[in-house]
């Protein structure tokens, strides 16, 4: 008899636990917005030809992602110099609006 009470308290409880979702047309939009468009790619471009002609600048670890001229940059640098270097030339290019800096510094290894 108890089995069976555990059961039904079992099959009454999991029917009253809420499942979240999440509506597909949210998504779609989402992914949608965030598609480069080819300004945004020539954009992005630029400002990586920007960074590389920097003296001194490594841009090897660096990835630039541009949208509606709002810049994200992201990846590792070797100096801290070189993050705020990093923004500024960004900041110089033509086009860009905004600049967000994610750079860190690259402390080297393999995890």
């Amino acid at each position: 008899m108890n089995k069976q009470l555990l059961y039904a308290l079992l099959v009454s409880v999991s029917m009253n636990v809420s499942i979240p979702s999440y509506a597909q047309t949210d998504n779609a939009q989402t992914a949608q917005s965030s598609k480069a468009t080819p300004a945004d790619r020539a954009l992005g471009k630029a400002v990586r030809r920007a960074l590389a002609k920097a003296q001194g600048f490594d841009v090897s670890g660096v990835f630039v992602r541009a949208r509606g001229g709002a810049v994200t940059l992201s990846g590792s640098v070797k100096s801290g110099e070189q993050i705020q270097q990093a923004e500024e030339i960004a900041k110089s290019v033509q086009g860009v609006t905004s600049v967000t800096n994610k750079l860190t510094l690259f402390h080297g290894g393999n995890g």
